[in-house]
Parts: structure tokens; sequence; C-alpha cells
């Protein structure tokens, strides 16, 4: 065995590693809990905090607090990573998971708009500020910490559980919502029991500290302070070391940008997609969403083993490849099964609106123009539509057009009630609808496919990530890009694929940012990811 040093620490024992990866993976849950309560809950929120009498604009502000937190995610990779580098792996991530489960405890206890006005957005937005710094810090000193106590044909194995957790977070929070809702009545969960999942996180926090304080500081940063290796200034060496800014560069666009926007789309996106455009029932849609990402979990370990075998490109290579050519039907089956009924509909009496001066905006209250209205009130009930240019704004419902002269034009809730009357007329049904059995399960196993792709284009990362970058630097270096990467294009997937279909009129839209994004990743990984084996700690990656 090579002597201790910090390309080649001393190993640990296998019941070291277990603890390294059940303390390590459980506080990943638990921190990524805090952080997916926000998006799981998206809709109390919307109406609790940035309340606007207009279901598509809150819908966009909600993800805007989501964006915020990540937005904040690089910044929180620079102060933690720098830690991280500076004074150890284990007591940064400690800071990390404190902050974390504080803020989102904050999140619950917070004043709604109504009783506060306008310091209740403003306190949500800080405090998802600070658990985006708190996550920029987290999965960097969990990969890398599982990552230096693992042997090298294993690291792919082990560091897959920390990117499982990350999934685990998501499953938590709907476990925990769905079981707070079982418990209290539908009026005790919109009044106030919605804020019990995020009060929950003091306890899990507590948990989670536990666990970590039971471990010790990562070999490779013992064996680097033994040695007097500690680098001096990690953030400005991230860009000075030799060929780092190559690696950066591939892991921002062609690693954490392309894998975040797989996984937010087959998660979030999905979630968002059932429960607004396909009225399914709240519950029915987190219940399918959270099965399947429970079920995908194992493909996240199954793919990080598999790239200690087959080295780290080839899966996310074929992740990349596989969600441009399934993306899209995999959401028109998850569409015609969510809904058959709407689908039916949409397809034998197709919405069209003609008009002149259709702009439309829906970071607005309230449009200027009446074919802005009428987009903006279609755009409120989910359901698709076309737009064409004419001299008079005429509302198409398949061969029908409806009298618009008849429009309560000044009044937005009389218009909501007078448009869902006629379109209900022509086969279109505004009810929450529950699927058959069998439509839940092809829905269940078509978000199984995605997340399989996920976890080829995820699980194999800690451990790729780790290897790239050199141990004096390797956690201000590996979590910039990745948080910079996940934080812009994935952490504004929400609000940029909403706004698209707001705008659009139609449902799918939204998922051409994700296929751009993933296009991008593929092509800078097939330049920049080096084929074969997978390599020690430091090399390059040309």
């Amino acid at each position: 065995m090579a002597g201790v040093s910090p390309e080649h620490p001393a190993g640990p024992s296998t019941s070291d590693i277990r603890l390294v990866i059940a303390a390590s993976s459980m506080g990943t849950v638990f921190e990524w809990y805090d952080f997916f309560i926000y998006g799981t809950l998206a809709g109390i929120i919307g109406k609790t905090f940035f309340p606007s009498g207009n279901a598509t604009l809150e819908t966009l502000l909600v993800w805007v607090g989501f964006a915020v937190g990540f937005g904040f995610r690089p910044l929180g990779a620079v102060l933690f990573g720098y830690l991280g580098d500076r004074l150890g792996r284990k007591y940064t991530f400690l800071v990390t998971v404190t902050l974390m489960g504080v803020a989102t405890a904050g999140v619950g206890l917070t004043p709604s708009a109504e009783t506060i006005g306008y310091a209740a957005p403003a306190a949500v937005l800080l405090l998802r500020v600070l658990q985006g710094l708190a996550l920029g810090g987290e999965y960097g000193g969990a990969a890398i910490y599982v990552s230096e106590h693992s042997p090298a044909d294993r690291r792919g194995f082990h560091t897959g559980f920390i990117q499982a957790s990350v999934v685990g977070g998501f499953v938590l929070s709907l476990i925990v919502v769905l079981g707070c809702k079982a418990a209290m009545s539908e009026g005790v969960w919109n009044a106030w029991g919605w804020r019990v999942p995020f009060i929950l996180s003091i306890a899990l926090l507590a948990v989670s500290l536990w666990m970590r304080f039971k471990l010790s500081e990562s070999p490779v940063f013992r064996a680097m302070r033994a040695e007097g290796e500690i680098a001096g200034n990690p953030f400005i060496e991230s860009f000075t070391y030799p060929g780092n800014r190559k690696r950066i560069f591939i892991a921002l666009f062609g690693i954490a940008a392309g894998l975040t926007v797989i996984w937010y789309t087959a998660m979030f996106s999905a979630m968002s997609f059932l429960k607004g455009a396909m009225r399914m029932e709240d519950t029915a849609a987190e219940l399918i969403v959270g099965g399947a990402a429970a079920l995908g979990m194992v493909f996240f370990v199954i793919f990080g083993s598999l790239s200690d075998r087959i080295g780290r490109r080839k899966p996310i290579v074929w992740g990349y490849a596989l969600t441009l050519a399934l993306l899209f039907p995999a959401f028109w089956t998850i569409g015609n099964h969510a809904n058959p009924g709407l689908s039916r509909a949409a397809a034998q009496a197709p919405v069209l609106v003609e008009g002149p001066d259709c702009d439309y905006n829906p970071f607005r209250a309230e449009q200027a123009s009446p074919c802005g209205k009428l987009l903006g009130d279609l755009a409120s009930t989910g359901i698709a539509y076309r737009l064409a240019t004419a001299p008079e704004l005429r509302l198409r419902v398949g061969e029908s057009v409806l009298p618009l002269s008849a429009y309560p034009w000044p009044d937005r809730k009389a218009r909501s009630a007078v448009l869902e009357e006629w379109l209900g007329g022509k086969g279109y049904e505004f009810a929450k609808v529950r699927p058959s059995l069998r439509d839940g399960l092809v829905i269940g196993f078509t978000l199984l496919v995605l997340m399989a792709l996920s976890g080829a284009t995820y699980g194999p990362v800690a451990a790729l990530l780790s290897e790239m970058f050199p141990p004096r630097i390797r956690y201000s270096s590996m979590s910039i890009p990745y948080h910079i990467g996940t934080g812009y294009f994935g952490g504004f997937l929400p609000l940029i694929s909403s706004y698209m279909v707001a705008s659009s009129g139609n449902p799918y839209q939204g998922l051409w940012y994700t296929w751009g994004v993933v296009a991008m990743a593929l092509v800078v990984s097939l330049w920049g990811l080096r084929g074969g084996p997978p390599r020690d700690y430091g090399e390059d990656v040309s």
C-alpha cells in the first residue's frame, strides 16, 4: 500500500466507511429535504406569501423565490469551499446543515402577507438566500468527504449514495407532506398545518448534527494538514492551478448544467405539469411522483457503481443522448394518461385566439389589451391554446366562435367563470382528476424512465468531480462550477419553463429549455470528458 499522502491517504476500515456513508447521506437527505419542501408546497406558499389574485403570477413568484435560493448557491460554494479547503471538510458541513435547518424552520414561522404585508415575501426571500448559501457548501463537503474515504475502485459506488440522497430529500419532503395532510383536516392543513413540515426541520437538524459529530476528519485533509499542503487561498488557486480552468468549464457546462435540468424536469416539472396543466389531484400527483423518485434512487447507486468499471464518461454521455431522444415522448405519454378527457377535448376542440395587440406578460397582475386579458385567463385555466394575428379579436374552440361581446372584461373573476363555462360546454373539464390504476402505473413507469436517465447522468458525478481536481483546492474547485451550473441552469428551470408555458399556451413548451441545455452538455462532455477507466485525483481530463 502507498504511504500516507494527500494522493494516497491511509484507508479507513469497512465499518468506518459505512458510518461515513450513512452519516453523510442522511445529512444530505435532511438538507435537501429542507430545500425541496419549498418547491413541494409551492401552491400554498404562493397564496400565503405572494398573493396577487392571479394564479399564474403567484406560481411565477414562487418560482422566483425558488430561483433566488439557487442563485446564491455559488456564493455559498465560494464561502464554504474556502473554509472546507482551509479548515477541513467535517466542520464546514456541520455549519452548512445548521444554517439550512434554522432557515427552513424560519419559513414555517414567518407570518403571512395578509398579516405583515410585504415583510412576509421579503422575509421568505431572505431565508431562501440563507438556504442557498448553506446548500452551496453542503453538497461539495458531503461528496468529497465520502470520496476521500473510499478506495479508488469503489468510489463511484460509495458516492452514488450521496447522489441518491439528493433524491431522498425530495422523497422525504413528499412523505412528510402527505403524512401531515393525512393527519389533519383540509381546513387545518390550509390554515396552518402546512407549516409543520418546515418546523420539523429543527428535529432533522438535531439528528443530522448528532450523526455528523461522530465523524472524524477526512484522511486526505488530515494528510494535507500534516504535510503543510493546505491551500493559501483556495478560491484564487482554483482559477490559477494548471489545467483547472478547463476542468471548471467542463464541470460547469458539461456536467452540472446537464444533469441538473434532467433531474428537475423529471421531478419538479413533472409535478407542476400534473398538478397544473393536467389538473390531477394534488395527493395523486405527489404519490405518483414520490413513488417514482423513491424507486428511481437505486439508479443513482447502480450507475455510480457501473462507472467504477466502465468509466465516468459513458453513463453520462449515454444519459444525455437518450434524454434528447425521449424527453418529449415521455411527457406526451404522461399528459395523455394523466387526464385523458382533457387530451381528447384538446384534440377535438382546440382553442385558437385570433386578434391584434396580443401582448401577454405573465408577470403582470392584469393585462393591458383585451387580447392580453383573454390570454391571461386561458393561462390561469391551464388550457392549451394557439395564437394567430387577425384584425378582430376572436376565440375559436373547435369549429365554434365564442361571443366575446358578452365577455365581462372589467371583472377578472367573472371572466374566469364565464370562460370555464364556455370551455366546459366544449368538453373541457376543470375539476381535479384522479387517474385510473392503469394510467397511474403508466405515468409512474414513464417517470421511472426519466429517473433512470437522471441516475445515469447524476450517479457517477460526485466521484468524477472529486477526481477532476487536486486535493488542496478540491472543495472549492468542484463546488464552484457545480453550484453555478445547478444554481442557474437548474434553479431557474421552473421559472423559465413556467414562463415559456404561460407565454405560449403550450404545456410542453418549457421542455425546450431542458432539451437545449442537455444538448449543450452533451457536446461539452463529448469534447472534454476523457474516456476509459476512472483516473485518480488531480489528473487532467483532456
